[in-house]
């Protein structure tokens, strides 16, 4: 697995200011106009790309829980559409986006910064379900709050009829470079135009609706299908459903982070289920078949042996959680519990008594006897 950390050189706890100052030293060391190893353009594509999942606090946090899967699981909205595709185009866009430049030449030939249509930001939202609605599935329908494409002026953020001008400071090329000089040489500044933030033109008539934006806030409800067997640590991704690009660009996508809660019945082990089941004495000593909840097959028949020690486990195949991404069910491990009176009645006292005198000794404590969490590991492993 990719240590993004590694790559830069930085610890875990390292701050923003770090992980950028890190960045940028590498980034300088390997950018193919300084550096002309055959390696340097896949180390320049490896450390950005690194620094584009650190430098987001979102996709950081992704990262630091799930690792690299979880940041391509979850990633949308930067360069390539999410990191899965990070090439050396999109590690060259941030460079560009970071530092301007710094004196660079546009190796691309001539490749203009200005922003055109692009990606729309993706929605993060938490989803919480139930373990039995996470064992069954459920359809969910939540409302969301997003940017949509303004009806009025159909994105462009003028005024129906009317047109933007080519903007006077940066001639429609969206940049503007300044030559700056230093101990170290001349370095060239490349940067978004400030007079029209980068697209090139200007807007004289601003849309009444969106305010020249192009895109108002609106509140949508969508409905989300939760499979079957869906654990914490998913997401329910909805494609195209997300913020409207600016410039006309795509939508992004909406990405749920489902959180199953715990249940008082049930704990979850992977795709099992563990189930406390209290027994008297006699039922554990001369065995019983009792009924046993399940979470959603209603109640199953269950044999529980003679002899049957406290905490040992049992277990009922198929009758847990459905495997997500593959058919059948994983299995219910029952926990058996001994349960021992603390109120007994005359009769209750008077046949104890009884069985006192009879009953055999217990055997020698056995010190490597497995305890509870090693039975369940057997029946598991059964």
């Amino acid at each position: 697995m990719a240590d993004y950390y590694q790559r830069l050189g930085v610890e875990k706890t390292a701050d923003a200011d770090a992980i950028k100052k890190a960045y940028r030293k590498l980034a300088m060391k390997y950018h193919p106009d300084r550096n002309s190893s055959v390696d340097a353009e896949e180390n320049f594509k490896r450390v950005t790309e690194a620094y584009e999942v650190l430098r987001d606090p979102e996709q950081r946090q992704l990262y630091d829980r799930f690792g690299e899967a979880g940041v391509k699981r979850g990633a949308g909205g930067g360069p390539g559409g999410g990191f899965g595709g990070f090439d050396f185009a999109d590690a060259f866009e941030v460079f560009m986006r970071e530092f301007g430049g710094m004196g660079f030449g546009d190796i691309f030939g001539g490749r203009s910064s200005r922003q055109g249509p692009r990606r729309g930001a993706d929605l993060k939202l938490r989803l919480k379900v139930s373990l039995e609605e996470a064992a069954r599935g459920v359809e969910r329908s939540v409302k969301i709050k997003l940017l949509d494409s303004c009806s009025r002026c159909g994105g462009s953020g003028s005024e129906p009829g009317t047109a933007p001008e080519r903007c006077s400071t940066c001639h429609g090329a969206g940049e503007v470079r300044q030559v700056q000089r230093s101990m170290l040489g001349q370095f060239v500044s490349v940067r978004p135009c400030p007079d029209c933030g980068g697209v090139g033109e200007r807007i004289l008539n601003p849309c009444s609706e969106c305010s020249g934006g192009g895109r108002v806030r609106v509140e949508r409800t969508v409905k989300l299908d939760v499979p079957a067997g869906v654990s914490s640590e998913d997401y329910l991704k909805l494609s195209g459903r997300g913020n409207a690009g600016p410039n006309d660009g795509v939508r992004g996508d909406v990405l749920v982070l489902v959180e199953v809660e715990d249940d008082s019945r049930f704990q979850r082990i992977g795709d099992d289920l563990v189930y406390n089941l209290a027994v008297t004495m006699s039922q554990a000593a001369l065995g019983a078949e009792v009924d046993v909840p399940t979470i959603i097959d209603g109640t199953a028949a269950l044999k529980i042996p003679q002899g049957i020690q406290s905490g040992q486990a049992l277990r009922l195949r198929g009758r847990g959680m459905p495997r997500l991404r593959d058919s059948g069910r994983g299995d219910q491990v029952v926990r058996v519990l001994v349960w021992t009176p603390t109120a007994l009645s005359r009769e209750e006292r008077d046949l104890l008594e009884k069985l006192r005198e009879v009953e055999s000794p217990p055997p020698e404590p056995n010190t490597e006897e497995p305890g509870f969490w090693e039975r369940v590991k057997r029946a598991f492993t059964a």
